[in-house]
């Protein structure tokens, strides 16, 4: 039983560790999302901060499209990180389940 426990000790600091690196990695990363056919594109960090946003100049005529566009590109980039944050989480709990609700990065 003891040597469970130890074991079990290990593999939770490794995966501890796993998911520190895996934090850093995605802090590091960005993503591209787009709308309109690429009229709009949004560029966030891993941690979903906002570095650049490119908006084609014949959008800017119809604010409201703009408007539209803006959104659905930031949703698409967003859900880009999302994917990719679930991705290396899942890698770094080398397929250890997580209780239901617990939402990565902590």
């Amino acid at each position: 039983m003891r040597g469970n426990i130890a074991q079990l000790m290990q593999q939770a600091q490794k995966m501890q560790e796993n998911l520190q690196k895996a934090q850093a990695e995605l802090a590091n990363i960005e993503v591209t999302g787009s709308a309109g056919g690429g009229m709009v594109t949004v560029t966030l960090t891993g941690r979903k901060e906002c570095r650049k946003v490119r908006i084609d100049p014949s959008v800017l005529s119809d604010p409201e499209m703009a408007e539209d566009l803006v959104a659905a590109a930031f949703n698409d980039a967003s859900n880009k990180v999302d994917a990719e944050s679930q991705a290396k989480m899942g890698a770094a709990t080398a397929g250890m389940p997580l209780p239901p609700g617990m939402k990565m990065p902590f």
